[in-house]
């Protein structure tokens, strides 16, 4: 027969294996517990991550004209000013270089490279100038058309290149010409004495900063607030808008 003694030492070890494995079963509960939260915590982190990068992209989707960035076209400004119009036809040029209104343009005449254009002009027209390097003969151009065009946008006051289709596969980009910045529009499609351009054309178009992008350039674009901007258009092909028979 066990006596007394033994058998409060078997009480007492039998005691200390249960709170051994209640321990035990402590630390792997905290060990669960820790490794769930730097998990949670894990995935907490990736998902802002995701959300973040998801709205730049979005940005940079939704900016304008983006210097070095993906290709873009001169989407519209607002404007609660009268816009100028153009005062006089566009001019007419020849030869592979040449010189407009302080701008000078090398493969003026060759639709198959992109233009080359130099500028450090310190004043702005107070309204669209316009010049034809190449005088298309295809279909016309309205300001309601949808448009496709090779392009390069540089600034007026130092020739620096923000934007350009040429840098982005040189692949014509289309765009209705009705959600643009004032100025494509009028170049384009149109406006006052100025002639509608013609598919196979090449355009310069010297923009103030009233038919450009004013004073909310595009983020990142590298364009100054209220800059001047020069544009070299080759207008590729053009679809007419759609319209509501009247009557």
């Amino acid at each position: 027969m066990p006596t007394n003694k033994q058998r409060r030492d078997a009480a007492r070890r039998h005691l200390e294996r249960q709170l051994e494995r209640r321990q035990e079963r402590d630390i792997r509960r905290r060990k669960l517990n820790l490794i769930l939260s730097i998990v949670l915590t894990l995935v907490i982190i990736a998902a802002v991550v995701l959300v973040v990068t998801l709205s730049q992209s979005d940005d940079k989707k939704k900016t304008p004209a983006s210097a070095g960035g993906t290709s873009s076209t001169p989407t519209a400004s607002a404007s609660t000013t009268p816009l100028p119009q153009p005062t006089a036809a566009c001019a007419k040029t020849t030869g592979s270089t040449v010189s407009f209104d302080g701008v000078t343009v090398k493969n003026a005449t060759n639709l198959k490279v992109a233009p080359v254009s130099t500028s450090k002009v310190t004043s702005s027209p107070a309204a669209l100038v316009c010049a034809d390097l190449v005088v298309g003969k295809g279909a016309v151009a309205t300001p309601t058309s949808t448009v496709s065009v090779q392009y390069v946008g540089t600034l007026l006051s130092n020739g620096t290149i923000f934007d350009s289709s040429w840098k982005h596969g040189g692949k014509p980009v289309s765009f209705p010409l009705t959600g643009v910045v004032p100025g494509f529009t009028q170049g384009i499609g149109g406006a006052g004495k100025v002639a509608p351009m013609r598919v196979g054309g090449r355009r310069i178009m010297i923009l103030p900063a009233v038919l450009a992008y004013g004073a909310t350039p595009p983020s990142g674009s590298g364009i100054p607030v209220n800059a001047p901007l020069v544009f070299i258009v080759d207008l590729t092909s053009v679809t007419a808008a759609t319209s509501t028979p009247s009557g």
